[in-house]
């Protein structure tokens, strides 16, 4: 047993704690509790196969405090999503471990995964108004807005980056440089943002038709689209004449029925569509902005080879912090995924670097 798997139960049952002690809901605190238990109890079980005891447990990670502050500050819906990934990892590592040894499986591998599905989403499953509260965090979860603004940042840093590197090979950091790298900046941020704007907007657009197509299905064929809700339970599992009468229940409020429809048939969250595209443009701008700022900065105050020295060494500390935040949904080492995105980036770097030379020779 690799001690870094008793670290990943460890920082698991941290975080459970962490997420039952900010849950309101009694109900749902006492699960993550529970939760925490148990993965503390795997913990302490792993740590006998090595002949140690419960008090040679490790301490959480420094992962996982860095997860518990962000949850903190910013809402522990980012910590339920990292959690969700764990347990999917770990669950799909046990399922290929057992098939590679040829060990039956007990269908239990995947237990602790569908504990946080139904936890996410039981509520809509019966059709209760209070769907949302579950369901949004999922999808927000899903959605992990701090992936995407370590991510948008590592975009705008490693392409002006480039780009910098590129037009400073050609010039030999003298002219041009600083003009570029804002050219490319503003010219990246806009892309990003415009993009995500269409991909915002469109999504809603389609979305809206079909719920209003679903609405219209509702209005004028009520019978064949309580059937439909019918078979849908049914497909959870539920008996037949249960599923008939729930779906009954629904369809005397068309809004019910129809949100049930939307979410279980179309698979479309409509707390999504609340969302400003205006919004999702402008963070997009915003992120890829911090990033794509980094390597300019040294030619606001300095040309040549200086120049190009700082920038080389700022983005790579930038690259770094990049790396190591991404650290966050993985797991792995903050060395190895930092200097990882180091060497990637500056061989980037590097390689248009030398392009703008070969281009700047030639022009002369």
């Amino acid at each position: 047993m690799r001690q870094s798997s008793i670290q990943t139960e460890v920082d698991a049952s941290y975080l459970y704690q962490k997420l039952a002690e900010n849950e309101t809901d009694q109900a749902i605190a006492s699960v993550f509790a529970k939760m925490s238990e148990i993965e503390k109890g795997h913990a302490i079980a792993f740590l006998k196969t090595l002949n140690l005891e419960a008090k040679d447990m490790p301490a959480p990670s420094r992962r996982a405090k860095i997860l518990n502050t962000i949850g903190r500050y910013f809402g522990y819906d980012y910590v339920l999503g990292v959690l969700m990934d764990t347990e999917k990892s770990i669950s799909n590592a046990l399922l290929l471990a057992k098939k590679k040894n040829n060990i039956p499986i007990q269908g239990n591998e995947s237990n602790h995964v569908k504990i946080l599905r139904n936890i996410l989403d039981t509520e809509a499953k019966v059709g209760s108004k209070a769907i949302t509260k579950f369901e949004s965090r999922h999808r927000s979860v899903g959605g992990n807005a701090l992936r995407a603004a370590v991510l948008g940042g590592n975009d705008g840093l490693v392409s002006n980056f480039s780009l910098v590197m590129g037009v400073a090979g050609a010039s030999d950091g003298q002219s041009g440089v600083l003009v570029a790298g804002l050219a490319g900046l503003l010219a990246g941020a806009l892309s990003m943002a415009l993009g995500e704007w269409i991909s915002v907007k469109s999504s809603q657009e389609l979305y809206e038709n079909q719920m209003q197509l679903e609405m219209d299905e509702l209005e004028t064929n009520p019978e064949g689209e309580m059937q439909e809700l019918s078979l849908i339970y049914q497909s959870k599992g539920i008996e037949k004449d249960q599923a008939e009468k729930m779906a009954a229940e629904a369809m005397k409020d068309t809004s019910v029925a129809h949100q049930i429809l939307v979410e279980e048939e179309l698979g479309i969250n409509p707390e999504e569509l609340k969302g400003s595209a205006m919004e999702a443009a402008l963070y997009s701008f915003v992120l890829f902005g911090i990033g794509a700022v980094i390597p300019v900065i040294p030619f606001f105050f300095t040309n040549g080879f200086k120049a190009i020295l700082y920038s080389a060494m700022l983005s790579a500390i930038g690259l770094f912090g990049i790396g190591s935040a991404i650290t966050l949904f993985t797991g792995k080492s903050v060395w190895f995924s930092g200097m990882r995105q180091v060497v990637f980036g500056l061989l980037a770097a590097a390689i248009t670097f030398g392009i703008g030379k070969i281009i700047g020779v030639s022009l002369e």
